[in-house]
């Protein structure tokens, strides 16, 4: 609903609404799936703020709905696509899966109850999951073929990059953080890494009797400022910034603990050094922006 059919570049595709119970029917009956990796959801946390009820029903709804096809058709295994905003406003420097869940918008609640969801499910129906709770997923794949082209356009790392090649000014939301600079600090990990993941997720419920919950990200965190300064030292030109107030929602920091990935998964972000994001975010936009013209 709010991505690009064009970015669909290996496997077939099926269009439907995760809403309606009898499109998901018809997908699980059509491709007879072994697993199910289920990455539908609307993610702006600023958004949910102003409209929670499109998140319950896409994310919540949408999510016990693939829950009975699953059970209807004798699907044993689940990948979901979980969120840092589970942890709220954490005190912990770095967060790991054993922290209190305390969502402070919509978009977190919506997650947490699919998550309980799943629980649920997989404890009834003999469901085995892997739900990976993403930090800041960003940048974009190293040959350019896929990248963030969100309309409107809210993630940091785009907006940078936007402001660089457009010559436009850039919008911080918040300088008055409880963080050294008083800018948002998040943990950024990079596209592949993140998929890589999944695939060793898939292969992990595949040989195992168990289900898991893992954080995945690098263990570092950014602060907005932080990551301008470095893209201006990047692509050598200056950024123009306008404050704005904080959002509804935002949260000071969030830094994963990957730990439990790396044990569980044998898995580590290796990609996601902020001038590998940087530059392929780079390269992607400038890619992107040729094409429209």
């Amino acid at each position: 609903s709010s991505g690009k059919k064009d970015f669909i570049k290996w496997g077939k595709y099926f269009k439907g609404d995760t809403k309606n119970i009898k499109d998901l029917d018809k997908a699980i009956k059509k491709f007879k799936p072994k697993a199910v990796i289920h990455f539908a959801a609307n993610i702006s946390v600023a958004e949910s703020k102003l409209y929670p009820k499109k998140y319950y029903e896409n994310n919540l709804f949408g999510t016990i709905n693939l829950l009975e096809i699953m059970k209807k058709n004798k699907i044993k295994f689940l990948i979901f696509s979980s969120t840092a905003a589970l942890y709220g406003n954490s005190k912990k420097k770095i967060i790991n899966e054993d922290e209190p869940l305390l969502p402070v918008n919509p978009y977190g609640f919506s997650k947490l109850y699919s998550e309980q969801a799943i629980e649920q499910y997989a404890n009834l129906f003999g469901i085995r999951y892997l739900i990976l709770r993403y930090f800041n997923a960003a940048g974009a794949d190293f040959k350019a073929e896929v990248g963030e082209d969100h309309e409107p356009e809210t993630h940091l790392i785009p907006n940078i990059i936007n402001s660089l090649i457009k010559n436009k000014v850039l919008k911080i939301y918040g300088k008055n953080f409880n963080t050294l600079d008083g800018t948002g600090v998040r943990d950024y990990i990079h596209v592949d890494d993140l998929g890589y993941a999944h695939i060793l997720a898939l292969k992990k419920i595949l040989s195992t009797q168990k289900s898991f919950k893992l954080n995945l990200g690098t263990g570092k965190g950014y602060s907005v400022k932080q990551i301008i300064i470095e893209a201006e030292k990047i692509f050598k030109k200056k950024i123009k910034i306008k404050y704005m107030p904080r959002r509804a929602g935002d949260v000071s920091k969030l830094i994963s603990s990957s730990a439990k990935a790396k044990k569980v998964l044998k898995w580590k972000a290796k990609n996601s050094d902020l001038k590998n994001i940087l530059k392929t975010a780079y390269n992607w936009h400038r890619k992107i922006e040729k094409i429209k013209r």
